[in-house]
């Protein structure tokens, strides 16, 4: 059980590339918390230092490599009444970066959380992407291997909401390939470079075309906005429908096996039953 005294966890953004973009609050947190927990305590450093702000606690590392021999510490902290700061390298603590466990565990402690908003990389490009942001959904950095690439990229394929990726420079072209071999050549994209930085770059068009791009090499931090697939119009139960549906995809060039399980499947109804109602149809002609 937790008492009175119980600290407060707080998560901070922190710039994606200029440093002016950093949150006003962002420095007194540095110079008021018991304890800052950083990803890289030398990029901590640069970043008091552009900011000019002394931190006032101690400083510890947390980063995926000790994130859980670590959680344990700063919970101890947090539930003796510490103010725990949690900074990461770029953007905000545990989207594709540190902090999850550690929220997770301040919440099963009933330990408050709170949290510094500002710069976002997931934001920020699904803004300039040019792309549907009325409904979108993050997918963070997809699997190394092509194998399990290509399998996460399957199950999106009839993803309707525009969707956020975060990829290695040097994966780039692989990865637009793989959302190409998996959504199509045309499904409209962007990949974001250097977000807020000198040299950003905002690429957008088929995917066809950005892997062409990418092929000639990829610098910097990478975001890659691609648009949700076209809702698919669903077929009626009726049998009117459902003969009709699958004598429109036959004479588009779709076996009537194909059409069958197609027509059954938008119509939510057995395959069996499509089947009779075809052939059944063909018998009163």
């Amino acid at each position: 059980m937790t008492g009175p005294s119980t600290g407060v966890l707080v998560l901070a953004a922190t710039p994606i590339g200029r440093v002016a973009d950093a949150p006003p609050r962002l420095a007194d947190e540095l110079a008021t918390a018991d304890v800052v927990a950083a990803e890289d305590t030398r990029r901590l450093k640069r970043l008091t230092t552009d900011l000019g702000v002394t931190v006032g606690g101690r400083v510890v590392s947390y980063f995926e490599g000790n994130e859980t021999a670590r959680t344990p510490q700063l919970l101890d902290a947090l539930l003796a009444g510490e103010r725990v700061l949690l900074v990461t390298d770029a953007g905000m603590p545990s989207v594709s970066d540190p902090g999850y466990r550690l929220v997770v565990a301040a919440v099963e402690h009933d330990v408050h959380v709170t949290a510094v908003p500002g710069p976002s990389a997931v934001l920020t490009a699904l803004a300039v992407s040019g792309l549907p942001v009325d409904r979108f959904c993050f997918e963070g950095f997809l699997p190394r291997k092509a194998g399990e690439r290509a399998r996460r990229l399957a199950g999106l394929a009839a993803e309707e909401r525009t969707m956020v990726f975060f990829e290695a420079p040097h994966r780039t072209e692989a990865a637009l390939a793989a959302m190409a071999e998996a959504f199509g050549d045309d499904r409209p994209a962007a990949v974001c470079r250097e977000l807020t930085k000198t040299h950003e770059e905002v690429r957008r068009g088929p995917l066809a075309d950005l892997v062409a791009w990418a092929a000639e090499g990829v610098r910097g931090e990478v975001t890659v906005v691609v648009a949700g697939a076209v809702p698919v119009a669903l077929v009626g139960d009726d049998p009117a429908s459902l003969r009709a549906a699958v004598a429109d995809r036959e004479a588009a060039g779709t076996s009537r096996k194909e059409a069958i399980v197609e027509v059954a499947r938008l119509a939510g109804v057995p395959k069996r039953e499509v089947y009779d109602l075809v052939h059944r149809g063909e018998g009163k002609a």
